[in-house]
């Protein structure tokens, strides 16, 4: 190859990297998180208001999805060792009857609030085709990450120490 063509070569690459970085640039851009109106498992209602100023992990899941299931036991767990420093873990269970769901939150004692989720969180969060997804707002109510699979209690702590800095 001669040196002209290396060069052109390098070149490419390089403007390619710098395409790729300005694309992760603009998809660590944040959001404001959409307001939502759900119902728990006592039949109360939750907004988005009444967690402001907390870190909130929506977790988007149903009781016959096994990374789902799998997941929960480090949800509780960070919950518990965090929601007195402003964790907010909040279970939006999808395509489950609330009875099956009751049932579930009773069997593996789901200590952080779960309610049912619907068409409109759904729409307005946008978890994707797959669950377990995870969509994680920061203190000041903005969408900073979205987790699409199984979440292992470690990441849970580390994204929640990185955003109470």
């Amino acid at each position: 190859m001669n040196k002209l063509a290396y060069l052109s070569l390098i070149l490419l690459i390089l403007m390619g990297a710098l395409a790729l970085l300005n694309n992760c640039a603009a998809a660590q851009e944040t959001i404001p998180a959409p307001d939502f109106l759900l119902t728990n498992l006592d039949g109360n209602r939750i907004t988005l208001a009444d967690f402001e100023g907390k870190v909130i992990f929506l977790n988007f899941w149903a009781t016959w999805c096994p990374p789902c299931r799998q997941e929960i036991p480090g949800f509780i767990k960070a919950y518990e060792n965090h929601k007195d420093d402003g964790l907010v873990i909040l279970g939006v269970a999808v395509s489950d009857k609330e009875n099956l769901v009751k049932a579930f939150v009773d069997r593996y004692e789901i200590s952080y609030p779960v309610a049912m989720g619907d068409m409109k969180i759904i729409r307005d969060y946008e978890p994707g085709n797959a669950i377990p997804a995870t969509i994680i707002i920061d203190r000041s109510g903005r969408i900073v990450h979205k987790h699409v699979g199984y979440m292992q209690q470690s990441q849970i702590e580390d994204i929640f120490q990185a955003l109470s800095k």
